[in-house]
């Protein structure tokens, strides 16, 4: 019977989760919603991030309007930097911005040369075969 009242607890305290922490506190947090669809909202929490995003409809009445949002968010990388990202997102998809971020490396001298080229260049009649 002990066997089983001690294995139980065993099951109890390997199930139960370990290291929880606290929860982060949000310090600031706004938020407006607009009629005419635009909104803004931003929050700031316990450890360090701050965010703020604002939206409207761009090109109202016409066949497809746009959605264009902008925001900005900050948080502290694991080795205590501040990582700061921008971002604008509309017709022309998700852009970001931020010193984190990859670049792509840059485009060598004869490829860049080839495509000056081309982009000047009269076009060219097609070649159709048949």
């Amino acid at each position: 019977m002990k066997t089983i009242v001690f294995l139980g607890l065993l099951a109890v305290a390997v199930a139960a989760p370990q290291g929880q922490t606290e929860p982060i506190p949000i310090l600031r947090q706004e938020s407006d919603i607009s009629p005419d669809g635009s909104y803004s909202f931003s929050y700031e929490t316990g450890n360090g991030i701050v965010a703020q995003e604002k939206g409207s409809l761009k090109d109202v009445g016409a066949e497809e309007p746009a959605l264009q949002v902008e925001g900005q968010v900050q948080y502290p990388s694991d080795d205590g930097s501040n990582i700061q990202l921008t971002y604008v997102a509309n017709e022309n998809g998700y852009q970001p911005q931020g010193a984190h971020l990859p670049t792509p490396p840059p485009v060598p001298a004869a490829i860049q040369r080839a495509l000056d080229y081309l982009a000047t260049a009269p076009p060219q009649p097609e070649n159709r075969r048949r």
